[in-house]
């Protein structure tokens, strides 16, 4: 069985993330001196919503992307969505920096820009590789 490599690669960049996403709310909770939830702190509530979202969108699109990867899906394709994921994570991670991008705050509208490019990249890509693994398991 062949190593899925894009898969192995996408999930190091989106753990590497996922880390740094993490160290950002526990020091923040330090500070604030913060141990459970978020108490009326909108700065630590948009560093969790982010840390969390990363979480519940990158389990499943790994999980299907190593899938497509394992039955012989084109490399090229794969590279492309994996690629269009981490973007998509990392645009939604920038944007999550502000309370602009976080809860619509006055501010620049690039955070704003970052959310959308974000959630839509996340979706656009997922909604790909779904459909990119129906059909190519019902080509094979």
């Amino acid at each position: 069985m062949p190593v899925p490599v894009i898969s192995a690669t996408v999930a190091a960049v989106i753990l590497a993330l996922q880390l740094i996403l993490m160290i950002t709310v526990g020091l923040h909770r330090v500070k604030s001196q913060t141990n459970i939830g978020v108490g009326d702190d909108p700065d630590l509530e948009r560093k969790i919503r982010r840390h969390g979202n990363l979480a519940e969108n990158a389990a499943i699109f790994l999980v299907v992307l190593a899938l497509a990867e394992l039955v012989g899906g084109s490399p090229v394709i794969l590279c492309w969505v994996g690629m269009a994921f981490v973007v998509a994570r990392a645009s939604h991670a920038i944007a999550f920096s502000s309370l602009t991008g976080s809860h619509g705050e006055s501010g620049s509208k690039l955070f704003v820009l970052a959310r959308v490019i974000g959630a839509f990249g996340t979706f656009a890509s997922g909604l790909f590789l779904a459909g990119y693994l129906i059909y190519f398991l019902n080509m094979a």
